[in-house]
């Protein structure tokens, strides 16, 4: 009985370890392929965007907080540095336009002199919608040249047409080499809008993930205290043959 004590400790180490683990691992799962920038303690706020038509009808929504990441030329450190911007709602402009096929969302930072450009796709075949474009263009007082980068065949953000894409934990959306985005929070719906509200919400992965570790962590710890209480009535039934009579 004292040997079956002592391995339980052991055993909820073995629980723990397998939550850090499983965390770890869905964390390098989403990871970008190039070495990631460093992340500012502040979040960037949430802000909300919208496009209309020429009718006047809502065509696209989102909700996000952003993070801009460059690789530039430092003038006042004389060499190549990541420079992290939060993008400030308060202070962003946002322009676009929509047809059946494509939704753009334009975020203009007059102060900071960025344009950042989102360009969603959709495929008329399977019905699913998706980022293929995101460009930018910033100029910093600190930055010696003027900063641009452009992908056009990006694969992000999935979603179905009629539905909201939503992702609660935060994101790095690789762009280049030199430049990549953090979403906090995001959703957004780049076509077949109802009104001036989200549809239905398809969430990403690592919100899934996320919700999974502690259904698996819950499963393994019943399974210890079944483990243990099985353990304990094999050895009080044992003790107790013990005291027959012959």
């Amino acid at each position: 009985m004292t040997h079956r004590i002592r391995k339980q400790p052991l055993s909820l180490c073995f629980v723990a370890i397998l939550a850090v683990t499983l965390r770890q691992s869905c964390a390098a799962t989403d990871a970008p392929p190039t070495a990631a920038p460093p992340t500012p303690t502040g979040q960037p706020e949430r802000g909300y965007y919208n496009i209309t038509n020429g009718n006047g009808t809502t065509c696209l929504m989102a909700y996000m907080g952003l993070q801009i990441n460059v690789n530039v030329s430092s003038g006042t450190l004389n060499k190549a540095v990541w420079k992290v911007q939060n993008l400030q709602p308060n202070r962003t402009n946002s322009s676009g336009s929509c047809d059946s096929e494509s939704s753009t969302l334009r975020l203009t930072d007059e102060q900071n002199k960025i344009n950042l450009t989102f360009v969603f796709s959709m495929n008329a075949t399977t019905n699913k919608y998706r980022l293929s474009e995101v460009s930018l263009s910033a100029s910093w007082p600190d930055v010696k040249n003027p900063f641009s980068a452009s992908n056009r065949s990006l694969d992000y953000l999935h979603g179905t047409a009629g539905r909201s894409y939503m992702c609660r934990e935060q994101q790095n959306l690789p762009v280049t080499v030199n430049f990549s985005l953090n979403t906090f929070q995001l959703q957004v719906q780049p076509f077949n809008l109802t009104g001036d509200q989200f549809g239905t919400a398809e969430e990403c992965q690592l919100d899934e993930d996320n919700m999974l570790i502690p259904i698996i962590v819950g499963a393994a710890l019943a399974g210890l205290v079944l483990v243990v209480l099985v353990a304990y009535l094999i050895g009080r039934k044992r003790s107790h043959a013990g005291y027959q009579t012959i």
